[in-house]
């Protein structure tokens, strides 16, 4: 993608310094929690400042600069989905969805184009992208999408998750014990968000640990205990079961 090409003047959009910060703000103000997000994006500044967007809005990012190694990342690394730029060096981003698809990757992909780039639209929607942006973009939008791919990969079209007398609303961050609002921290609503996608089967620490933190942060082994034994303090202990070996599990 040539340098600039995602500016905008338009108030909300991904290319203007102060609208960017109000984006920012707003959805930090919300509280918009999620989980962990590959960003393969070559254009540095453009991706620094959707990375840090990102953040703002709760998700744990990893950014790839180039094909290659977003090839990689997103082939060896767990991601509960991926933002894919097709215009990349080294490796196309086609060609990287294409690759990730004959692996039997089922990584909800949402590709960004250019705003003349309907044939790269339909060439990755056929190649296995589950959704498109197209540039310049609000990030309202690219956090909503995002969140509806997370939604629609779990089976859960309604942003609300419901557990017996639990409840986690992931659009506001807010979440709920038998009709009352239970004050957590971000990486808290990170782990019951995904314990909560995954009431089906018991969830490791390791699992956990990659899910939300980002390849560059410091993993303390004892963190994910810590921060189970506080939910567990706030919510009641019954809501999250422990399997030596397991791991933990909703419910």
């Amino acid at each position: 993608m040539p340098p600039g090409s995602w500016g905008s003047s338009h108030e909300g959009m991904i290319g203007k310094q102060d609208s960017w910060e109000f984006s920012c703000s707003y959805w930090q103000r919300n509280g918009v929690i999620t989980i962990r997000i590959l960003l393969v994006e070559d254009e540095a500044v453009f991706a620094q400042r959707i990375r840090a967007n990102l953040t703002e809005a709760g998700f744990v990012t990893d950014h790839a600069a180039d094909g290659n190694k977003g090839w990689i990342l997103g082939d060896t690394q767990a991601y509960d989905a991926a933002i894919l730029d097709l215009g990349l060096p080294a490796l196309s981003g086609l060609d990287i969805l294409k690759r990730w698809r004959h692996a039997g990757s089922r990584l909800p992909v949402l590709i960004l184009t250019g705003r003349s780039g309907w044939v790269e639209r339909v060439n990755g929607l056929n190649a296995g992208a589950d959704d498109y942006l197209e540039k310049p973009f609000q990030t309202q939008e690219l956090v909503a999408r995002l969140r509806a791919l997370l939604r629609r990969s779990s089976g859960m079209a309604d942003p609300t998750i419901r557990c017996g007398e639990l409840e986690l609303d992931t659009t506001t961050g807010v979440a709920r014990k038998a009709g009352r609002s239970v004050d957590l921290t971000a990486l808290e609503l990170r782990i019951l968000e995904y314990l909560m996608h995954r009431t089906e089967r018991f969830v490791s620490q390791s699992e956990l640990r990659d899910h939300i933190y980002s390849v560059e942060e410091t993993r303390d082994t004892n963190a994910v205990e810590v921060h189970i034994a506080r939910l567990r303090k706030k919510l009641g202990r019954g809501i999250i079961r422990t399997a030596r070996g397991m791991g933990y599990r909703i419910g």
